[in-house]
């Protein structure tokens, strides 16, 4: 039995989740981002509401790297954007003629080789995070760079635009890129899955689906936090907020002009060399209050120590400090 889905990015706008679930959708493949660690617009609130209304979701990543360092990089650039969320469906790398344009850009020749490798180290990153990884392509590009071997090695997911099936092996046939459905503006592009991922992925223990876990504590500061730039922010306030340099920052993010930066992309940000700095990952749901109370804080407090200018919009998957 085939499932009937969808995949949107912010191109779509604002979806409305609901009227797409009664109108019989049973999964969506959701855009991430792009590059390094650039996410899409709409990726926090689509994935909070599907999230929300338990329709099932995966995410996809668009490739623009240029050698396997760099899908790697990218693969760490999703997993950041995706954590705090529940993925019942792969994730899943984006690598078409958009990515040898791009690679030709950078003075990079994409070969049947390179792509292969692309597509391979950010998989086996992604596989290596806990999460059960796919790839999409068209039937050009497959033809062309990857061939038949990686479709049995990670799940698949094959963009063909036709009324009937070619039986390439697969387990997401994009069939369609002018879909009309309820709650959503405009065309979309139009899904059948072969494999019901969401029982597959949970019985694997993939994706980092524990089912009814407690809530977390706060934990040590980690490594590194994950920031999404508000609008009217600057990094040298952000290095301010959080204890660090800009220097810090621009070195850690790859930033070559201190002074553009841009609202919606996101931001790796040291720990505090204190060792006393908490900070909690917000959930799908989560409200400041509640984080509050259940922490042994205030609004004000965590409202002040992370620079949020409105208590009552914050967004799953961000990480803030608690004290």
């Amino acid at each position: 039995m085939s499932m009937k889905g969808l995949d949107v990015s912010e191109f779509q706008g604002e979806v409305d989740w609901e009227r797409v679930k009664a109108a019989g959708y049973q999964f969506a493949m959701l855009r991430a981002g792009y590059g390094f660690s650039t996410v899409d617009k709409q990726f926090k609130r689509n994935a909070s509401e599907c999230n929300r209304i338990g329709l099932p979701i995966g995410a996809y990543w668009f490739c623009y790297a240029i050698n396997p360092q760099t899908a790697v990089q990218e693969a760490d650039g999703c997993i950041s954007t995706i954590s705090g969320y529940r993925l019942d469906y792969p994730v899943c790398y984006d690598i078409e003629h958009a990515s040898v344009a791009y690679a030709a850009g950078e003075g990079v020749t994409m070969t049947a080789t390179l792509a292969k490798n692309l597509v391979q180290s950010f998989c086996n990153r992604i596989e290596a995070k806990g999460y059960y990884a796919m790839f999409y392509t068209n039937k050009n590009f497959l033809d062309t760079y990857l061939g038949s071997s990686l479709p049995s090695r990670y799940a698949f997911w094959y963009a063909r635009y036709n009324d009937s099936f070619d039986g390439t092996n697969c387990g997401i046939w994009q069939y369609s890129s002018q879909g009309n459905v309820p709650g959503i503006s405009g065309n979309v592009d139009l899904d059948e899955g072969f494999i019901d991922y969401a029982p597959v992925i949970k019985s694997a223990g993939l994706n980092h689906l524990s089912g009814d876990s407690p809530a977390p504590s706060p934990s040590p500061a980690p490594e590194y936090i994950t920031y999404v730039i508000q609008p009217g922010d600057t990094l040298s306030e952000i290095a301010q907020r959080y204890g660090t340099t800009v220097s810090t920052l621009t070195s850690l993010n790859g930033i070559s002009d201190p002074n553009k930066i841009y609202a919606g992309n996101t931001l790796k940000v040291p720990e505090s060399e204190g060792g006393s700095a908490q900070y909690y990952t917000i959930r799908p749901g989560d409200t400041l209050s509640g984080i509050a109370q259940k922490f042994g804080t205030t609004v004000n407090a965590l409202v002040s120590l992370n620079g949020i200018p409105d208590p009552d919009k914050i967004y799953a998957g961000n990480t803030i400090r608690i004290r």
